[in-house]
């Protein structure tokens, strides 16, 4: 600057700055704390930026599928703790149980054999699965259906199983479809209690407890499955009640 106080011309072309230099640099402290708190906020932009960019690449079809995905998590859990629970069946013991006698008799195990399951379609099962509970093996056309729904009112009573079987040794009349037939109408008598009909199209059961000829006859088995009585033409009443209830603690 010339001694007039104008400044002196620039050879440069460049526009005239006022700069003024402080004399104590305190003075640029507020200065340099503005300077210091935006660089954070750009770093702090420029960091969410970073994060965001995953999402923002694919527009609003992230967030999307992300609240779906939640929503049939928080469904799948609710359902989990609120829905249906399924019914609770009775286990089939294994054969922990000491037998007292041969299969085939009081005291030993049910005989190995085939079965089938009438219920909505039949279904293959196995003597050894007909575990603590009571079998009935009536003979056609038996007129039994008192006895049947003794039968089932009192093993769902004792939270014990129930199975109705037909004596097909009646000659050859007894076809497997008139032996489903009687077994449907004998399961409808048991009203007070849940009947399993089971055709027995060997007679394995038939023949190893029942006389030919006879009557109902009521096959009381524990877990094992062993046979603890048989009771040929059950009458229902208190003895019959009694019978049943003890199977509960065999």
């Amino acid at each position: 600057m010339r001694p007039d106080g104008d400044p002196e011309p620039d050879d440069y072309g460049l526009p005239h700055v006022d700069v003024v230099v402080p004399d104590d640099a305190r003075e640029l402290d507020r200065d340099i704390v503005a300077y210091r708190r935006e660089e954070r906020q750009r770093r702090r932009r420029a960091r969410l930026a970073r994060l965001a960019r995953p999402f923002t690449r694919f527009g609003v079809a992230v967030p999307i599928i992300s609240g779906a995905l939640l929503i049939a998590l928080v469904s799948g859990l609710l359902m989990t703790a609120f829905g249906p629970r399924p019914t609770q069946r009775a286990t089939v013991p294994t054969r922990t149980a000491t037998p007292t006698a041969s299969p085939g008799y009081v005291g030993g195990y049910l005989p190995t054999g085939v079965v089938s399951m009438v219920g909505r379609n039949r279904q293959r099962g196995s003597i050894s699965d007909m575990a603590h509970g009571v079998i009935a093996v009536v003979p056609p056309d038996c007129g039994c259906g008192k006895l049947v729904n003794e039968l089932a009112t009192r093993t769902q009573e004792s939270h014990l199983q129930f199975w109705l079987v037909i004596d097909r040794r009646y000659g050859p009349s007894v076809s497997a479809a008139e032996a489903d037939k009687q077994l449907r109408a004998l399961g409808g008598a048991a009203h007070g209690g849940v009947v399993e009909l089971v055709d027995d199209a060997t007679n394995l059961l038939a023949t190893t407890y029942v006389p030919d000829g006879a009557g109902p006859t009521a096959i009381l088995v524990k877990p094992g499955p062993i046979v603890t009585a048989v009771i040929p033409d059950p009458t229902p009443g208190r003895q019959l009640s009694d019978q049943v209830k003890a199977l509960t603690n065999a």
